[in-house]
């Protein structure tokens, strides 16, 4: 599934192929996504200017001088910009055709995906209103998340998970945190001392700054708006390694499942 690098990814790689451009032509070829597109979809944005694209935890939110779009990948989905005159393949469920000639192509084999007009401010959207902060922002830190964990006996890997306290660190990126914090991910997040919260903060800044650096992390379906890889895979200490030496002290990382996900940790680095 892309996560917040990969959104993060997209974002930089479409911004400066449509900011300023007129949308001339809007086709939808599949409406049958994780919510169906709306009937006014094509109106919407037919004839109306890209002002900014912007990212709020994994949704794209393309800003017109009409209104909103806001797009989420789901599972599987990518946003490629490419020459009008593309061939669309399977599974490519609508284009945005634009004034320079080039095209925004939404592409989501499993149709988890989303897109939503919004005339309002998309901030207060339902899928956008009640989201918790953006981990690379100036409110999560050490002290946010000390706060947060006070009598959570949810383990730690579920915790930086929780979308309602921090947006977009998903099972990936918060494996590799928790290893470079040092800090097992089945240890009670009640456990947290303050300076383990602050180091905890940092690295999943760290992990996704260097994630979107280098174009996120590649996983089955995902690339990027240019139909590239991204690169943070060859960075992983802990995530798919597991039997494999680790990185720093050669302990034979482990494997779990916590909560239907699959979790990797150096027994002797996290504690």
């Amino acid at each position: 599934m892309p996560e917040l690098p990969e959104v993060e990814t997209t974002r930089r790689g479409i911004a400066p192929a449509i900011a300023g451009r007129r949308v001339c032509d809007v086709l939808v070829r599949e409406r049958r996504l994780r919510w169906p597109i709306e009937a006014g979809f094509e109106s919407a944005l037919l004839g109306a200017t890209v002002r900014a694209v912007e990212r709020r935890a994994k949704y794209l939110l393309i800003r017109f001088d009409t209104g909103t779009l806001l797009v989420h990948l789901g599972m599987s989905g990518s946003l490629r910009v490419l020459d009008a005159a593309v061939a669309p393949r399977p599974h490519d469920h609508w284009d945005l055709v634009f004034d320079s000639g080039r095209v925004l192509r939404f592409h989501d084999p499993r149709r988890f995906g989303s897109a939503h007009f919004t005339a309002a401010d998309p901030l207060d959207h339902p899928l956008l209103r009640r989201l918790a902060p953006e981990p690379l922002g100036g409110d999560f830190d050490g002290g946010y998340l000390h706060r947060a964990s006070r009598g959570r006996g949810v383990a730690l890997k579920a915790f930086v998970m929780n979308s309602r306290l921090v947006v977009g660190v998903g099972n990936i990126y918060a494996s590799e945190a928790l290893f470079r914090a040092g800090l097992a991910p089945r240890r009670a997040a009640r456990r947290l001392s303050r300076a383990q919260a602050q180091a905890l903060a940092q690295a999943i800044k760290s992990v996704l700054g260097e994630a979107i650096e280098t174009g996120g992390t590649t996983l089955r379906d995902y690339v990027n708006a240019d139909g590239a890889p991204g690169y943070f895979r060859q960075k992983l200490y802990v995530y798919e390694r597991a039997g494999e030496p680790c990185r720093v002290c050669g302990t034979a990382v482990r494997h779990a499942v916590q909560a239907r996900r699959s979790t990797y940790w150096c027994p002797h680095c996290q504690r």
